[in-house]
């Protein structure tokens, strides 16, 4: 286990350096001045240029001026939004639980209705049932999520008014900050009408996690599928029916557990794909999160957020990784062998 934590601290420091690097190298690639791009201060004095100068070292070498970004990072000084003039890591700070907590709604989603309907598709294998997940897998991959998210709006919240369209939740409620993730949030809080508030929360958050949750769900009913019939087909599963086990006892106590030992090693995968899916149904939702505030960033040409967000947001994305790589060789010691890891 210390030669596999090695090696993915040794992957870890590398990718940071990469994203780094990429991350310092747009603030050159930018428009404007790179010293302005990497700062966001666009209304400082001359004074306070210089001041920037000598930080970020913009009179040394490249290297120097990496070193000195480096620094700042590390420091937790991300720069200041062009547009709204506050720190960088305020707002990502704000805004990124919103969307882990958006990502882990949605991710809940897929696991429970995609695993499910993957293990029933294997144990039905060839069977008219089989046929029928994967065309549903195969339909809902092929969709849109923004033709989705748009479609589900006119029909749960216009034609059908269900579920609300749009935010986080109602304007009624005053809920207190506390981790930033809505839900416990207000279950943390001391409100009197916080279960109304939790209602109105989990009605919010239904719709948007249900759309990002379709493809990552039917990816899931492909790897349950896949995983399932290679456990089927071991040894080990034929010596259980030669013992005398019947079909559902070897199902429920072999074959599905060594299944989902297989699918943990994906949902990391999964799950910077469900990042990617938000930033777009954030927008479409109007839900805070810090994807749609990347996507505002973009439009207003806010170049400091930009790097800035993309690094944090990469940088998070990889740490998921490297979890979901470890619970995966606590569970699979065979992970952990060189050979494997």
């Amino acid at each position: 286990m210390l030669i596999f934590t090695l090696r993915r601290l040794n992957l870890f420091f590398f990718t940071m350096l990469l994203l780094t690097l990429l991350s310092f190298s747009l603030s050159f690639l930018f428009p404007g001045n790179a010293l302005l791009n990497v700062s966001g201060q666009i209304n400082a004095s001359p004074e306070q240029i210089l001041l920037l100068s000598e930080s970020y070292k913009t009179e040394s070498s490249i290297f120097a001026q990496y070193i000195s970004y480096l620094k700042h990072i590390l420091s937790g000084d991300l720069g200041i939004s062009m547009s709204s003039q506050t720190p960088i890591s305020v707002e990502i700070a704000d805004l990124l639980p919103a969307t882990i907590e958006l990502s882990m709604v949605a991710l809940l989603l897929a696991m429970a209705i995609g695993i499910p309907l993957g293990f029933i598709a294997a144990i039905k294998h060839n069977k008219p049932a089989d046929n029928i997940i994967l065309s549903i897998a195969m339909i809902g991959y092929s969709i849109p999520v923004f033709w989705l998210g748009l479609l589900a709006i006119l029909i749960f919240s216009i034609t059908l008014p269900w579920l609300p369209s749009a935010g986080q939740i109602s304007l009624l409620f005053e809920i207190k900050h506390v981790t930033g993730i809505q839900l416990i949030d207000i279950l943390l809080s001391d409100n009197a009408y916080k279960w109304q508030a939790f209602q109105n929360a989990s009605a919010h958050i239904i719709l948007p996690a249900c759309v990002i949750a379709v493809a990552p769900g039917t990816i899931f009913i492909r790897l349950a599928r896949s995983s399932m019939l290679e456990v089927l087909e071991t040894s080990y599963i034929r010596a259980a029916s030669a013992k005398g086990l019947t079909f559902n006892q070897i199902i429920f106590h072999h074959a599905i557990r060594n299944s989902l030992v297989k699918i943990i090693r994906h949902v990391g995968l999964q799950f910077a794909n469900l990042i990617t899916l938000a930033m777009i149904t954030e927008v479409i939702f109007s839900w805070p999160g810090i994807g749609r505030w990347l996507i505002d960033s973009i439009y207003q040409r806010d170049y400091t957020a930009i790097q800035s967000g993309l690094l944090v947001l990469s940088c998070f994305i990889f740490i998921i990784h490297i979890l979901t790589d470890f619970v995966y060789a606590a569970l699979n010691p065979m992970a952990r062998d060189n050979k494997h890891a």
